[in-house]
C-alpha cells in the first residue's frame, strides 16, 4: 500500500480538490483507494454527502495518535492507494500524515505567497525524510508567472525540475469547482476536458514517483509556456545580469 499527504502551510492551495481528483484517478487505474481526512472544516467529508456514488469511502482521522493504527488497518484490509488530505498550517495531525506517507505532495499557486509558505512543510518531509513534490495548481493557462513559479521552487531545494515539481500543472477552470458541489471529480464530471486530461496526467506521474521513477524523459511543460505581459513578482524575476545576458542573446 502506497499513502500520499497533501500538505501546505497555506489555505486555499486547492489541497482537496487534488485528493478527490487523484483518489479517482487512481481508481479508474485499478486501485483500491481510501480519503483520510484530517482537516475538521470536513470538505472531503461535505464532498461525500453530496456524492451519488460510494465509492472513494473518505474516513475522518483527526487525532494524530491514530493515523499510524488507521494506515496499518486499512492496508491489512486491501486498500492499495491511501489519499490523506490535511488542514492548512502544521498540526500534529498533519505532521503525523507527513511522517508516515511515502510522498508528500505540496501544492502551491504561482504567487509569492503560496511559494514562500511552501517552507514550513518542506522542513517537515526532510525532518521525517520522506519524500516529496510540489504541484503547482489553479495556475493561469500559460504566462511567465507559471514558469518562473516553478523555477523558484525547484531552485528552493537545488534540485532537477522534473524530479520536483509534478507534471503538468493543474489549470484553474470552473469545472474543478462545478464537480466539488455535485460530489463528483472533475474526471466524472467532464471525462473528456482539459482539467481531466491534467489530473490523469498528475497521476501518472505520481504513481511513477510511487513506485521509484521520475518522469524526467519528458520535457518540461515551463519551456512551452509563451511568455505573458502580466506584471512578475520580483521574487520571480532574473537576477540582473541574467537579463542582460538574455538581452544580448536576443539583440
Amino acid at each position: 500500500m502506497h499513502t500520499i499527504v497533501l500538505a501546505t502551510q497555506k489555505g486555499g492551495s486547492g489541497k482537496s480538490t487534488l485528493a478527490i481528483g487523484l483518489a479517482l484517478a487512481a481508481i479508474q487505474a485499478g486501485h483500491t483507494v481510501r480519503l483520510i481526512e484530517t482537516d475538521p472544516q470536513g470538505t472531503l467529508s461535505n464532498w461525500q454527502g453530496r456524492r451519488p456514488y460510494a465509492e472513494p469511502l473518505v474516513e475522518p482521522v483527526y487525532s494524530a495518535g491514530d493515523i499510524e493504527d488507521k494506515l496499518q488497518s486499512l492496508d491489512r484490509s486491501g486498500v492499495t492507494l491511501v489519499i490523506i488530505d490535511t488542514a492548512g498550517g502544521t498540526s500534529a495531525a498533519t505532521t503525523a500524515a507527513i511522517r508516515y506517507a511515502d510522498l508528500c505532495l505540496i501544492p502551491s499557486r504561482p504567487s509569492v505567497a503560496d511559494v514562500e509558505a511552501t517552507a514550513s512543510t518542506l522542513n517537515l518531509a526532510r525532518a521525517w525524510n520522506t519524500p516529496f513534490a510540489f504541484v503547482l495548481n489553479q495556475t493561469p493557462i500559460r504566462g511567465q508567472r507559471v514558469s518562473n513559479a516553478a523555477i523558484v521552487l525547484g531552485d528552493e531545494i537545488s534540485n532537477d525540475l522534473a524530479s520536483v515539481v509534478a507534471q503538468p500543472y493543474i489549470v484553474m477552470r470552473n469545472d474543478h469547482q462545478d464537480a466539488l458541489g455535485l460530489g463528483l471529480a472533475v474526471i466524472e464530471y467532464a471525462p473528456s476536458g482539459k482539467s481531466a486530461d491534467e489530473v490523469r496526467g498528475l497521476w501518472q506521474w505520481v504513481e511513477t514517483r510511487l513506485n521509484g521513477g521520475v518522469t524526467a524523459d519528458e520535457p518540461l511543460m515551463i519551456s512551452l509556456l509563451p511568455a505573458s505581459p502580466d506584471i512578475v513578482p520580483t521574487m520571480f524575476l532574473p537576477a540582473p545580469e541574467e537579463a542582460v545576458h538574455a538581452d544580448a542573446l536576443t539583440s
